[in-house]
């Protein structure tokens, strides 16, 4: 047994996350993705976070980071030698896979010593597809199953695969670390984190700004790039069930960037609900979280405002039509890529208009619980240069 560590060294641990976290994850994710650094993979990293004023979002990954760093240190005898090179949440979809590769295999990625992949759902469940196999040595072939870690070294000892994904969304938060001081993502992030704070330095909800439209938009014909594909956002929301609608009349002469910044609603069926948020990326996190926290938003025997839903006029679906072909050229490939392998039939049942307006204020106070940590972890991040878990008393 230790003849086989030492050749292909690699530590599975089960149940290393929790539900909550893996569920946590799973909602940032989805509701501030972009274009992922391979075909059909989606991304989002903490300094995407930070860059779209959603520094608070970063607080979550914290002790998840040390927990992974610790272990590998432990597992690997390394301790206090090792940065996290990338932390990132990652996402295959339909067509996505990866052949025979070892981490390390390409000159850029000298500096890679080890990396940990954390499952955040399941096979079978989740997704088909996606198995993770080692090229050599036990266990050979691993089932990714939500809240298990992978640890293993980046080189020529480890190399692996990852199967094809034939259905559903598999979820992963992926790090990677290194013996390279220069390649420490905490003291670039620390920077990023204190430009931010000059922007929006008191408590409260950090209402999120769109990164440039490229991002968003996904096509798998990259040379027809405009003419195929969809926007992220719309399509996340899409698969939820939601409509966008804009008061402002502007999707025939505005360009993408435009449209997905400005103010909008959201409509589902021929109903619209009345409160407005600030781009589409403030709608799809709101979203996001109401089926997060679906099974504890339980407030539709309380009757709605009648002033916060009402019915949609000709003219307004007109408006939502002329908006969904600007933000999409093909709604079976979104349906596709981001629809769960569970049907959306049951989400559709358990929707109520009233449940939905109660998780915009649960919002704001999630939001503002995580930017108030933010602010009084942030002084101890800048004096030390790394990020950590700051206790409310200042202790660490």
């Amino acid at each position: 047994m230790a003849e086989a560590k030492q050749k292909h060294p690699r530590l599975i641990l089960r149940n290393f996350l929790t539900l909550f976290q893996c569920k946590e994850l799973e909602f940032i994710h989805k509701s501030n993705s972009t274009v992922g650094y391979r075909p059909n993979v989606f991304s989002t990293t903490l300094s995407h976070l930070i860059a779209t004023n959603s520094p608070h979002l970063v607080m979550p990954f914290v002790p998840i980071r040390e927990s992974l760093k610790e272990k590998v240190e432990e597992f690997f005898g390394c301790e206090y030698e090792l940065f996290v090179e990338f932390t990132g949440l990652i996402s295959w979809c339909r067509g996505a896979s990866i052949g025979w590769h070892s981490d390390d295999n390409r000159p850029y990625l000298k500096q890679r010593a080890f990396a940990a992949v954390c499952y955040l759902n399941s096979f079978g469940k989740d997704f088909k597809g996606g198995h993770f196999h080692f090229q050599d040595g036990e266990p050979r072939t691993i089932e990714p199953l939500a809240g298990d870690v992978v640890m293993y070294t980046a080189d020529g000892h480890n190399i692996h695969s990852v199967d094809e994904i034939i259905g559903g969304e598999r979820l992963t938060l992926t790090l990677w670390f290194s013996r390279d001081a220069s390649h420490d993502e905490d003291a670039k992030l620390v920077s990023l984190l204190s430009q931010r704070l000059l922007h929006n330095n008191v408590p409260g909800p950090c209402l999120p700004l769109l990164a440039s439209s490229n991002m968003y938009w996904f096509s798998l014909d990259q040379i027809s790039h405009r003419q195929l594909g969809f926007d992220i956002c719309w399509a996340r929301l899409h698969v939820l069930g939601f409509d966008v609608y804009s008061y402002q009349d502007r999707s025939c002469d505005s360009d993408l960037s435009e449209l997905l910044a400005m103010p909008l609603q959201l409509a589902r069926g021929i109903e619209l609900f009345n409160v407005e948020f600030v781009n589409i990326l403030h709608a799809l996190q709101v979203a996001q979280f109401y089926y997060w926290k679906a099974s504890t938003m339980h407030t539709s025997k309380v009757q709605i405002d009648h002033g916060k839903v009402g019915v949609l006029s000709q003219s307004q679906m007109e408006k939502i039509n002329r908006l969904k072909s600007v933000l999409s050229k093909d709604h079976q490939q979104a349906e596709m890529f981001f629809s769960c392998m569970i049907s959306n039939e049951s989400r559709q049942y358990m929707f109520d208009w009233a449940d939905f307006a109660s998780t915009v204020a649960a919002w704001e106070d999630y939001s503002s619980k995580l930017h108030e940590e933010f602010l009084r972890s942030l002084p101890y991040w800048r004096t030390h240069q790394s990020i950590f878990e700051v206790q409310s008393n200042g202790s660490f």
